[in-house]
């Protein structure tokens, strides 16, 4: 997979720092977030019900690889791939027998049409609006006809800073969008959206921003 470098965006560079310096946090925090969420592992379990598995599938920001784990358990042929390489040491050493890269959604060192799935959860949020084609064009250059991607995302108009989490001294802001223009940009890539679904997030009770999941097929 493509490493990143100093020609990267700056966003893509901010990206990285940060969760090369919160990783081992972030994995203690949400190790068990799937476990506590039966509407995630149902939107998870759809889309791997589509997809099938006989075509490879792509886990796009794997982080410590807690998806990636869930959607091998549920019998596909998947790989994870992220910046980090703080999360990527992570995920090996939680997986040891699952495949993990390190490299960008924005430049994948993938064939064309090699892929029968892609997920991104949660991992385009940090990508600027204005990237975002680049972004989902080039999922669907690397997904076969038919294909399908998941994208999970926060509800909302404004992002979220995340300032010095953990005591770490860095910071990144989480993008929230709207599930009816991020469907529009996906259609405009070449996709069709077959799934939107806005939920309220579960595990925490006291978190009410609300999520949501498009399920999409090239």
């Amino acid at each position: 997979m493509t490493v990143p470098d100093m020609t990267d965006p700056a966003f893509v560079a901010t990206t990285r720092t940060f969760y090369d310096a919160v990783a081992e946090d972030y994995h203690d925090r949400f190790r068990t977030v799937l476990a506590d969420a039966p509407l995630d592992r149902a939107l998870l379990g759809a889309f791997a019900e589509l997809v099938g598995t006989e075509g490879r599938v792509a886990d796009l920001g794997c982080g410590p690889g807690l998806v990636t784990r869930y959607l091998a358990s549920l019998g596909l042929r998947v790989f994870g791939l992220d910046l980090s390489a703080s999360m990527l040491e992570i995920a090996r050493r939680e997986n040891p027998g699952l495949r993990f890269e390190r490299g960008s959604m924005l430049e994948l060192d993938l064939p064309d049409g090699a892929l029968a799935g892609a997920v991104s959860w949660y991992s385009s949020i940090h990508t600027p609006w204005e990237r975002l084609p680049d972004l989902f064009g080039e999922v669907r250059r690397v997904l076969a006809p038919g294909g399908h991607l998941l994208v999970g995302f926060q509800v909302g108009d404004e992002p979220q800073r995340h300032d010095r989490p953990w005591g770490h001294p860095v910071a990144l802001d989480f993008e929230r969008r709207r599930p009816e223009p991020m469907a529009g940009l996906l259609e405009e890539a070449g996709f069709t959206v077959l799934s939107r679904t806005v939920r309220i997030q579960e595990g925490d009770a006291s978190a009410k921003v609300p999520q949501a999941c498009l399920i999409a097929r090239r």
